[in-house]
């Protein structure tokens, strides 16, 4: 690898990180023992700058806090019921945009149907996601894991809203 791409790979980390490891990154990339210039060295070199930048949020921080609101919030079982609840709000919205309209009154079946029986499985399922959820984080982070609480409960409550209001 050229001394020239060296330097333009290592510009391309955020401003703090080069400051900490530039001079001994730049050598590791100009070692003879590295391809020479390979195509997938760049790629990932290239990538994780970019990760980097992405994770900057973390006010400087090379390790980032593992009890923290954003490192919590990646848990399966934290956006899992969110996702669920976010899914059961789009089938009902699917299902009112599906909709017969006839001489301006609107048809629904007689009984629930399978829209209305997914709904229920998706919002009772969530139920034991998040009593996990809370055993297992509130008592290693009580602030994040409530932060992540009321946003699974704020999904929850997005997709019950149209249910209680249009009487489904």
């Amino acid at each position: 690898m050229t001394p020239r791409l060296a330097r333009i790979l290592t510009r391309l980390y955020p401003r703090r990180w080069r400051s900490r490891y530039a001079a001994e990154f730049e050598a590791f990339l100009l070692d003879d023992n590295q391809a020479k210039g390979n195509v997938r060295i760049v790629a990932d070199v290239i990538h994780s700058a970019i990760t980097e930048h992405l994770t900057r949020a973390q006010r400087g921080k090379m390790n980032p806090d593992p009890h923290s609101f954003g490192s919590i919030a990646k848990h399966p079982s934290a956006f899992v019921p969110m996702a669920m609840s976010i899914t059961a709000l789009t089938m009902l919205a699917c299902v009112l945009i599906s909709e017969i309209v006839q001489n301006g009154q609107i048809i629904r079946e007689a009984d629930e149907g399978t829209v209305a029986h997914l709904w229920q499985i998706l919002m009772a399922g969530q139920l034991p996601i998040i009593a996990f959820f809370a055993i297992k984080w509130l008592p290693r982070a009580p602030k994040a894991s409530l932060g992540v609480l009321a946003l699974q409960a704020v999904s929850a409550l997005a997709s019950m809203a149209p249910v209680f209001l249009l009487k489904l």
